[in-house]
């Protein structure tokens, strides 16, 4: 790493070059760090909280019929507002740019892939067998797939093999699965270093445009126009956390990455107001809600969320993914068993349907993510 030049009393020192010549990465202090990232493990959870009320309260499809009728006639004033929760994914793929980068700032190639793996295939395999066996229940009213495409689905491969997925949240891991190759490749391969991340981000999001312009399925797969600015966003923000605030580069990989973010976002989700749609989503809000994301992300980037040092952001965080796995379609089943079938009327029966979801997504990790990850992570990288 290049030391910073020295100032003296003659000419001004010439000006380094932004993405070669690097500040000083900030040194953070043992108190700060863990603050850091349990405000991080809450924004995770924050996150799947919004998806979490999008899928139950926030749209139509399997989850009305759970209902008994359109979540708009159940939740009239909150159902609005859930339908904005489908943008936590979005800033999901933000935290994790933030925490790939992270992750493999100086690991080889094998460490990464193994934590990578050992982080995602556990409690995905248990959710898989888990929803397959409730959906194959003959008092459930959803259908399980067939065994061969249930077996397919544990690759995490369904989405681009053409096969039905168990979990409809399947393809936001295919879009991480996309971003780690990418990452892996172009920054862990040959070494993280700014320089290199910096450049990564600027290829990335020029190739991402023109395969945008291009109208070409294969580049739109491999570089996910519409969800790159997002990560590309992380990896920005997590240089400023490294770096330091007085990074113009980094200010302006994030400033690049919300403006086209904020457009794909609206895109997306925004469409003239209709008496058939389930809900109108206004472009200020989807607006405010990305932007929002962005600088949550930054404010702990930047040490402002230090105060948030509670020990139980940890164990929310760690139930963050089991719960994002199951709460969909295991959320569909309990709904329907606590509203029809025990006749909790509709505001009661949503949070005790998510705090089962949570209380099940610590069964996962307690009993399926911590013995088997670190076998797994071992397996694959046994230097560790």
């Amino acid at each position: 790493m290049t030391a910073a030049p020295q100032l003296t009393s003659g000419a001004p020192p010439a000006a380094p070059d932004l993405v070669t010549e690097a500040p000083q990465p900030v040194i953070r202090g043992r108190s700060r760090g863990p603050s850091r990232l349990r405000a991080l493990d809450g924004l995770r959870l924050l996150a799947a909280l919004m998806v979490a009320g999008y899928h139950l309260g926030g749209r139509g499809g399997e989850i009305a019929q759970a209902w008994g009728g359109s979540p708009a006639q159940q939740f009239p004033t909150a159902a609005p507002l859930f339908a904005y929760g489908c943008l936590g994914v979005q800033i999901f793929f933000v935290i994790s740019g933030f925490v790939i980068c992270l992750s493999g700032w100086g690991r080889t190639l094998r460490a990464f892939i193994a934590s990578r793996v050992s982080r995602l295939y556990p409690a995905y395999w248990a959710a898989i067998l888990l929803i397959t066996a409730v959906f194959a229940l003959p008092w459930v009213a959803y259908k399980a797939l067939p065994p061969s495409e249930v077996l397919t689905n544990l690759t995490m491969l369904q989405q681009p093999l053409g096969v039905d997925r168990v979990l409809g949240v399947c393809w936001t891991l295919w879009a991480e699965m996309r971003f780690y190759a990418l990452f892996a490749l172009c920054v862990v391969l040959p070494g993280a270093t700014r320089g290199r991340v910096v450049l990564f981000c600027a290829g990335w999001t020029l190739a991402a445009a023109v395969a945008q312009a291009a109208h070409e399925p294969f580049l739109d797969t491999v570089l996910m126009p519409e969800y790159a600015p997002f990560f590309i966003g992380g990896i920005g923000l997590y240089l400023l956390h490294r770096y330091g605030a007085r990074d113009p580069i980094a200010w302006a990989i994030v400033l690049v990455s919300w403006l086209i973010g904020q457009h794909y976002a609206v895109a997306g989700l925004w469409h003239a107001p209709s008496a058939t749609a389930f809900s109108y989503r206004s472009t200020a809000v989807i607006i405010a809600v990305v932007t929002l994301g962005f600088a949550l992300v930054a404010a702990v980037a930047l040490g402002k969320l230090h105060w948030a040092n509670w020990r139980w952001l940890t164990v929310a965080g760690a139930l963050t993914y089991p719960f994002y796995l199951v709460h969909e379609h295991l959320g569909w089943v309990a709904v329907r068993a606590l509203h029809q079938g025990a006749g909790l009327p509709s505001y009661a029966t949503l949070p005790l349907t998510v705090g089962l979801m949570l209380l099940l997504a610590w069964v996962l990790h307690r009993f399926i993510e911590r013995p088997l990850t670190p076998v797994l992570k071992r397996s694959i990288d046994p230097r560790r």
